[in-house]
Formats: C-alpha cells, sequence, structure tokens
C-alpha cells in the first residue's frame, strides 16, 4: 500500500529539514511534525513510522526529475 502524504504534512517537514539543516531545529518545530506524522497515521490507518519515513524520504531525498 502506497503512502499518502498531504501536502501540510509535508510542508512542516520542510521547514524542519530547512532548520536542522541551519542547525536551528527548535523544540516547538520538531514537535509540531511528530504530532501531525502521528495524526495522519492515526486517521489514515498507516503505520506512524511508515508516514515518518516517507516523509523524510520525500523531502530529505527527493527524486531525480525524469526518475
Amino acid at each position: 500500500m502506497a503512502i499518502e502524504l498531504s501536502d501540510e504534512l509535508i510542508k512542516l517537514e520542510e521547514a524542519a529539514w530547512a532548520e536542522i539543516q541551519a542547525k536551528a531545529l527548535t523544540v516547538d518545530t520538531a514537535a509540531a511534525v511528530q504530532a501531525a506524522i502521528t495524526a495522519h497515521a492515526e486517521a489514515t490507518g498507516q503505520s506512524r513510522y511508515d508516514v515518518e519515513m516517507e516523509l523524510k524520504k520525500q523531502v530529505r531525498s527527493p527524486a531525480a526529475p525524469g526518475s
């Protein structure tokens, strides 16, 4: 089963990833991402772990165009 991610979830992870790269991740940002992952997983009946791994994969290692 493919993991579906919402635009809101992707935007939250993008913000967190930008903060991580800038060495400025805040507890509030990290907590918001984790809460959103948990809520999304519960709402869609998916594993929280699978949702988080797919989210990080899409944001931190996006596929090259045309692949």
